[in-house]
């Protein structure tokens, strides 16, 4: 508790302060255009959605500073004056509460006969209905991760006076979800959540407020409006767990809404500032405005899964996609790719990403598949782990600030879990290990390498190590290429922190593994790295993604990376139109529409091939095929168009999961010149 405690405090203790400083210092006029003046680009992702039911998922919601609950703009069906939504992460895997739960309307207005723009950007939803005589212009952002802020402007644009009579209302279509009244608003209690949530008026204090089975109204004073004159209502929405107190969250509400420009301003200035170091580190072949607007995207993706901790998660991280049923928690190998993207603009939401995973790691260093916030909903998977990465990862973020406290904090757990695979994933201890599990089933050891259905996995069986320990009856090549790259970070932590003997004991043993990996799994024959039998005599031949991973790690030799390169670069295996894709094309099983990892292109493993051939110097080629990543992927350079979480690699089509975070994380990656 002490941990949400403190998270909270200096939270509200920087809100505090920087609305203070804007509200001294702002310029901005009201009919300035937010995003030129913020430098923030428009409309990346489109958000625009009505929800027919609480488990709809055809439309995209925006979500900021790690809240577990988020927005949208209405479609043209709904000319609604208010957002779609909330979208609630707070129970279940995802579920609509209502279509609109916070509408303003007016009296004898009705909204399909004004004319309405709505636009987005990484700070803010804005929508604006106008006809001749009047201006609505609503504007919603999100100020913690508990409470959003909804201001709606209402400016007379007729040379008479108006009287208008309003009112906000909503109605919910979430069963287990009920109204009551409180003190200028409603709160909201759900029999599935242990959230609870709040609509609360923020500028005067309501005339009524009426509470139905699934429904609300709070009516609003009489607004007299002299010509130009504009009257704003600022509403606050929250959805706040157990662990962070209410008082605190309406003590940030208050100050925040005494100036809602100025706290809009807070967030906009935030995004700017990551966007802009962002696009000072861009790769020189990526600075048009084309890939300006995939990094915004890139950002955008992965602040919409952000989630604060919560229930079991002890630290904020990042879901692989809030829009998919399944993917409402963090996954290990996940974890540290969002990391190592995330150092690159929140290095603290990196840590913190890094920390959420090794929360679990037992006293072996064992590290669980994937963790949840509610164990009620999903269970813990402790029946596997994942690839190697975090070293990766832990480096990737220390390279960023150089904190060595932090760097002293992880060193030892990734030291730990880095060990863990030689105790109990090493069948016949000869330094070269397998994938497996903790039950001894088969599908859990093929779910720890992360490519659960590939076809180097067709034939394979599971052999017991020891009790709770079970390997694989072959040796991956991109197990012990990653097992090779996690001892290089952590040689160079090692000498980072000033410990000898480690740094000593790291470089012996890259030495032994690096020749292993050369002379074990390379078929001089056909030029590739692949997986082998355990005794290490015959090679699975499956020519799949795994066999470019010695490349990303830096444990080929120079002969076997041209090998590798010119089948990465043969257009009847890897160069396909999406290219780097998880199978050879001319593989008989290669299924790219729908095949998971028999096929498909995912955008770490292309990621991995990117880096592994400029690794060793064939720049040209790794530019040219990133291009084609970027160009060729469905929506990826298109406004609008949400990340996929795989792609096609013959046709380009998007397939399974939108807004995933990893695919995400490595479009950014792709982009840096880092």
């Amino acid at each position: 508790m002490d941990l949400f405690k403190l998270y909270f405090k200096r939270l509200f203790a920087s809100a505090l302060i920087a609305i203070s400083m804007i509200s001294c210092n702002r310029q901005a006029t009201e009919n300035q255009n937010d995003s030129k003046l913020f430098n923030l680009r428009n409309d990346v992702l489109n958000f625009v959605g009505t929800p027919d039911s609480a488990y709809s998922r055809s439309s995209l919601v925006f979500s900021d500073q790690g809240a577990w609950f988020g927005f949208g703009l209405h479609d043209e069906t709904h000319q609604s004056m208010g957002f779609s939504g909330p979208f609630l992460m707070t129970q279940e895997n995802g579920v609509w509460c209502s279509q609109d739960l916070v509408k303003f309307n007016i009296n004898g207005i009705n909204p399909e006969e004004f004319d309405r723009i709505q636009t987005s950007d990484n700070s803010h939803l804005q929508q604006v209905f106008e006809s001749k005589s009047l201006r609505i212009k609503q504007d919603l952002h999100f100020i913690s991760g508990s409470s959003v802020l909804i201001s709606t402007k209402v400016t007379n644009l007729s040379t008479k006076k108006f009287s208008l009579q309003s009112d906000f209302s909503g109605r919910l279509f979430l069963d287990g979800m009920s109204i009551q009244g409180i003190k200028n608003g409603i709160s909201l209690q759900s029999d599935k959540s242990r959230a609870t949530g709040s609509v609360k008026l923020c500028t005067g204090e309501p005339t009524s407020i009426t509470v139905e089975k699934e429904t609300y109204q709070i009516s609003l004073s009489a607004i007299d409006l002299a010509q130009n004159e504009t009257k704003e209502f600022i509403v606050a929405v929250s959805f706040i767990f157990p662990e962070y107190t209410r008082e605190n969250e309406n003590a940030l509400i208050v100050q925040a809404a005494q100036d809602y420009d100025a706290s809009l301003e807070i967030r906009q200035l935030e995004k700017s500032k990551q966007i802009n170091s962002l696009e000072k580190k861009l790769d020189a072949n990526w600075t048009d405005d084309v890939y300006k607007d995939l990094l915004t995207k890139t950002v955008l993706t992965l602040q919409n899964n952000w989630r604060i901790p919560t229930g079991e998660l002890k630290h904020a991280g990042v879901f692989p996609s809030y829009h998919y049923v399944w993917f409402n928690g963090f996954w290990a190998w996940d974890s540290w790719k969002h990391a190592a993207a995330l150092a690159h603009y929140d290095v603290e939401l990196a840590k913190n990403q890094i920390r959420a995973m090794y929360d679990f790691q037992d006293k072996n260093g064992f590290i669980p598949d994937c963790i949840y916030r509610d164990t009620l909903i999903e269970k813990h998977n402790y029946r596997n782990t994942k690839a190697p990465l975090s070293g990766w990862a832990v480096w990737e973020v220390f390279s960023q600030d150089q904190d060595l406290k932090f760097l002293n904090e992880l060193y030892p757990l990734v030291k730990k879990q880095h060990t863990w695979w030689y105790q109990f994933r090493d069948h016949d201890q000869d330094g070269l290990c397998e994938y497996g599990s903790t039950d001894g089933s088969l599908i859990a050891a093929k779910w720890e390498s992360g490519m659960d259905n590939a076809v180097r996995f067709d034939e394979s069986a599971i052999l017991k190590n020891r009790n709770g320990a079970y390997s694989l009856n072959q040796e991956s090549v991109d197990l012990n290429a990653y097992l090779f790259a996690e001892k290089r970070f952590l040689l160079e932590m090692a000498n980072a922190l000033n410990k000898s003997e480690d740094a000593k004991k790291l470089q012996k043993e890259m030495e032994v593994l690096k020749a292993q990996i050369q002379t074990t799994f390379f078929d001089k024959k056909t030029g590739w790295f692949y997986d082998v039998s355990l005794d290490g005599k015959t090679f699975v031949d499956v020519m799949g993604c795994e066999g470019w991973i010695p490349l990303w790690a830096g444990c080929a030799t120079d002969n076997q990376a041209r090998k590798v390169h010119k089948n990465i670069m043969n257009k009847q295996f890897f160069n396909t139109k999406v290219p780097l894709p998880t199978l050879s094309a001319s593989h008989p099983k290669f299924n790219p529409d729908g095949g998971y990892w028999r096929g498909p292109n995912w955008l770490d493993q292309s990621y991995f091939g990117v880096v592994g051939l400029h690794e060793y110097g064939f720049h040209n080629d790794a530019y040219a095929l990133t291009r084609k990543l970027m160009h060729n992927a469905e929506g990826v350079l298109q406004k609008g168009q949400a990340i996929r979480e795989n792609y096609n690699p013959m046709t380009g089509d998007g397939l399974e999961s939108y807004n995933f975070s990893w695919s995400a994380a490595h479009y950014l990656l792709l982009l840096l010149n880092e």
